[in-house]
C-alpha cells in the first residue's frame, strides 16, 4: 500500500522529548523532498505536564495538522490513555516501553527508547530512535534520514562526527527493532520535491526575518508566550550600525521606547500577545494621534487575562483594531500560514511607513510555534517602503490638511510637537472644534493609502462564500476542497488585510447571499466587523484552544449552506 499522507502525533510529559521528537521528523521529512508541518500543544509550566506534538508529512503542500492520527507514539501510560481513541482504524501505536508496559498487538508495538538511546552512547538521541521506528513503518529511505543528522550537527566542533554517529546508530536501531516485529503501514510515495529551494520555519522565526528584510531598526519587547522568540532571535540578529535591539521591563517601556524609535526616525517595531496589547492600548492611542510609524506583533493566546497562554486562539482583532479610547481603527494584517509570517511583517513596516501611523500584524499560538517548509524568499524582490523625510526650512506646518505629510526628524528642519492632545497644524494643543473634525477626518482618511485589491478567490459566481481569516485559512481551504469534491456550490475568499480590506473584495462579499467565516473565538469578531460593513456574514466559532478539524468545518459549512440557513441570515 502506498501512503501520500502521514500524520504522527508525539504526546508524553513536558521535557520528555514530545516537540523535538516531531520537529525532528519533520526536518528529516523535508531534507527528503516531503511537505511537513507541526501543531504544538504544551500547558504552561516550564516542566512537566501533558504535551503533544503533531507532525503531518505529505508528497504534496500541507494545509493542516491532519484529523487522522496514523500513528501514536505515546512516551507515558497517561499520553496513551489520553490519546489512543484519536488513533484512525488501521493506526498504530508506539510506545516506550522502558516507560511502561502494554498487551501486545498487531498495532500496538513496544519500543525501548530511552534503552536503545543509552546503547549509543547518546542519551539525547531518543528522538532519532524514534524517528528511525517510523521510517520504518512507512519505508523511508535511510539515505535521506542520514544526510539530515549529517547536515543538522555538522557545525565546525570537534565533537561533530561523534554526535552524528550517534544519531545514525540511534536510527538504526529503531529501524531494527521494528522490522523485529514485522509490521508496516505500508510505503511512502516517492517525495515530489518543490521546484524552490525550501526553508523550514517556525512562524515566530518568519515574522523576525520579515522584518529584517523590511528594513526593521529599532526593536524592544518583553518576554511573553507565544511571542517571547521573536524578542531572542532579533536580540541575536538586529545587528550592525544604526541597529538595536533590548529587552524591557515591561509592556508598558516597550511601546513608549517603540514611538520614541518610529518618532527618530527609525523602523520600529515589538512584539506582544493579548496582556501585551491591553498595557500598549494607551501608547497605540497617541501613536495614531500624532502619527508616529510603528508595528506591534500581536501573537494570539487563548482568553482574557492569563488565560490560556499556551493555547491558540484569534480573539484579539477587536482589541487590535481598537485598542485605544476615542476613534481610533488600526490597521491589521493577520497571516495565515508561517509564509505570510514572512511577508506579512514586510508589509506592516511598509504600512507603518507609508501611512505615518501605528499598524498591527496578528499571528497565533499555532503559527508561532509551527514548523513548516515554505519556499526561501526572494529577497531581491522584495518592496521596501522608506519614509517621507521633509527636506525643508522651519516654520513646518506638520499637520496641515486632510493629506500625507513628509515627516522631519528630530533636530533637523521642520521641527514640530508630536502632540498626544489634539493640535493645529504644528501640533499645538487646541481646544477648537472645527481643528478636532479636520484631524479626525484626516487620521482616518489617510487609511485609504494602505487599500490593496490583493486578496485570493475562486468560484467568485458562487451566491455561497468560505472566508477565513488568519490561522484558520489551512484547515478552512482543506475543508473548501473538499466540499468542492462533494459538489457543494461555495466560493472561496481569503486576504491577510482585515482592515483596510480590500475595496473589490468588500464589494463582492457584499453581494454574496452568505458570507461563512470560520475563526477560533466565541463572538465571531470578524464576522460581527463585516456585518459591521454590510455583509451578510455568519461565524463558525470554537474556542478550545485548539485548531479547527477538517472534517468538522467541512460538517458546519455543509450545514450552513442550507436553504434554511440562508433564510435566517436574510431576515
Amino acid at each position: 500500500m502506498q501512503v501520500r499522507d502521514f500524520v504522527v502525533r508525539f504526546a508524553g510529559e513536558g521535557g520528555q522529548g514530545v516537540v523535538t521528537s516531531a520537529e525532528g521528523l519533520a526536518q528529516t521529512s523535508t531534507t527528503a523532498g516531503y511537505h511537513a508541518l507541526t501543531f504544538a500543544t504544551f500547558p504552561s509550566q516550564i516542566m512537566g505536564g501533558p504535551t503533544w506534538t503533531q507532525v503531518r508529512i505529505s508528497v504534496e503542500p500541507v494545509l493542516s495538522p491532519g484529523d487522522d492520527v496514523d500513528v501514536l507514539v505515546a512516551f507515558n501510560l497517561e499520553a496513551y490513555d489520553a490519546h489512543r481513541d484519536e488513533v484512525r482504524d488501521g493506526g498504530v501505536i508506539v510506545y516506550n516501553s522502558n516507560e511502561f508496559q502494554l498487551e501486545a498487538g498487531s498495532r500496538v508495538l513496544g519500543l525501548p527508547i530511552d534503552e536503545l538511546a543509552r546503547s549509543t552512547g547518546n542519551n539525547r538521541a531518543a528522538n532519532m530512535v524514534v524517528v528511525g521506528a517510523l521510517a520504518y513503518l512507512v519505508n523511508m529511505s535511510k539515505e535521506s534520514l542520514e544526510l539530515f543528522v549529517e547536515q543538522r550537527f555538522t557545525r565546525g566542533r570537534s565533537t561533530d562526527e561523534e554526535i552524528i554517529r550517534s544519531n545514525i546508530k540511534a536510527i538504526d536501531l529503531g529501524w531494527e527493532h521494528i522490522s523485529q516485529i514485522g509490521f508496516a503501514l505500508g510505503d511512502l510515495a516517492a517525495p515530489q520535491k518543490p521546484e524552490d529551494p525550501q526553508l523550514m520555519l517556525k512562524g515566530n522565526e518568519a515574522v523576525a526575518l520579515g522584518a529584517l528584510a523590511g528594513g526593521l531598526e529599532f526593536y524592544v519587547g518583553y518576554p511573553i508566550s507565544p511571542a517571547s522568540a521573536i524578542l531572542v532571535y532579533l536580540e541575536r540578529n538586529l545587528i550592525g550600525p544604526e541597529k538595536f535591539a533590548f529587552q524591557v521591563s515591561s509592556e508598558i517601556e516597550s511601546i513608549t521606547a517603540v514611538l520614541g524609535g518610529g518618532f527618530a526616525g527609525k523602523k520600529s517595531m515589538t512584539a506582544t500577545s493579548g496582556p501585551g496589547i491591553s498595557l500598549m492600548s494607551e501608547g497605540l492611542g497617541l501613536a495614531w494621534m500624532a502619527e508616529i510609524p510603528c508595528v506591534v506583533v500581536d501573537v494570539q493566546r487563548a482568553g482574557p487575562a492569563t488565560g490560556l497562554p499556551t493555547k491558540t486562539e484569534q480573539s484579539d482583532l477587536m482589541a487590535s483594531m481598537y485598542p485605544a479610547h476615542g476613534d481610533v481603527r488600526l490597521p491589521i494584517i493577520a497571516a495565515g500560514t508561517v509564509e505570510e509570517c514572512f511577508s506579512g511583517a514586510v508589509t506592516a513596516l511598509n504600512w507603518a511607513e507609508r501611512y505615518q501611523g501605528p499598524v498591527i500584524l496578528l499571528t497565533e499560538m499555532t503559527l508561532a510555534e509551527r514548523v513548516q517548509n515554505i519556499p526561501r524568499p526572494d529577497l531581491s524582490k522584495i518592496e521596501v517602503t522608506n519614509r517621507q523625510v521633509y527636506q525643508g526650512a522651519n516654520n513646518y506646518h506638520r499637520y496641515a490638511g486632510h493629506e500625507l505629510s513628509p515627516m522631519p526628524i528630530p533636530g533637523n528642519p521642520g521641527a514640530y510637537v508630536a502632540n498626544g492632545s489634539e493640535h493645529d497644524d504644528m501640533g499645538d494643543t487646541t481646544h477648537l472644534a472645527e481643528r478636532h473634525v479636520q484631524m479626525t477626518e484626516r487620521r482616518f482618511s489617510k487609511l485609504k493609502l494602505l487599500e490593496t485589491d490583493t486578496y485570493e478567490r475562486e468560484n467568485p459566481e458562487e451566491s455561497i462564500a468560505l472566508l477565513p481569516w488568519g490561522g484558520s485559512k489551512g484547515p478552512a481551504l482543506e475543508a473548501y476542497h473538499k466540499l468542492k469534491e462533494q459538489g457543494v456550490p461555495i466560493a472561496w475568499y481569503y486576504t491577510m488585510f482585515l482592515n483596510p480590506l480590500p475595496p473589490r473584495l468588500l464589494e463582492e462579499l457584499r453581494q454574496k447571499e452568505l458570507v461563512i467565516v470560520p475563526e477560533l473565538n466565541y463572538q465571531g469578531q470578524f464576522a460581527s466587523i463585516l456585518r459591521s460593513q454590510g455583509v451578510r456574514a455568519v461565524a463558525i466559532t470554537q474556542y478550545t484552544g485548539l485548531p479547527f478539524r477538517v472534517r468538522d468545518l467541512v460538517k458546519q459549512i455543509s450545514d450552513m449552506a442550507s436553504t434554511p440557513r440562508r433564510e435566517m441570515v436574510r431576515a
